[in-house]
């Protein structure tokens, strides 16, 4: 089981040849891959081929919102503020799905690290 960001099903929608992505489409072939609740409104919200979108989002799980999700999403930020590191407040809510699932994040997105660094996220 894995999680993906935005950047990653941009990535799969596009047919990039990054590893990663190539890594996400056997996830989804596996029936693998839960989604973060905020990744699907972003995609939702993108002007993303809508027909292979729908059937890449019906066909994955979101991951769940577990009992003081914005609390620890907003400790989380918190946290990487206070380093001086940036932590965008959707890529936090992502983020903080991940760590509650303890479901490892595939990205493209280089911003993650910090979260991976010191709040816990698994990275794929």
């Amino acid at each position: 089981m894995i999680a993906a960001d935005t950047s990653a099903l941009i990535g799969l929608l596009k047919g990039d040849p990054d590893p990663r992505v190539r890594r996400l489409s056997e996830a989804v072939r596996a029936q693998a891959l839960w989604l973060p609740p905020p990744v699907v409104t972003e995609m939702i919200a993108g002007a993303y081929d809508r027909p292979q979108l729908s059937g890449l989002l019906d066909g994955a799980p979101l991951l769940p919102l577990i009992d003081g999700y914005w609390d620890r999403a907003g400790e989380t930020r918190r946290v990487l503020l206070a380093k001086g590191l940036k932590a965008q407040t959707l890529d936090t809510l992502i983020a903080q799905f991940c760590i509650d699932s303890e479901t490892p994040l595939l990205t493209l997105d280089s911003d993650f690290r910090h979260f991976a660094t010191h709040c816990g996220l698994k990275l794929v």
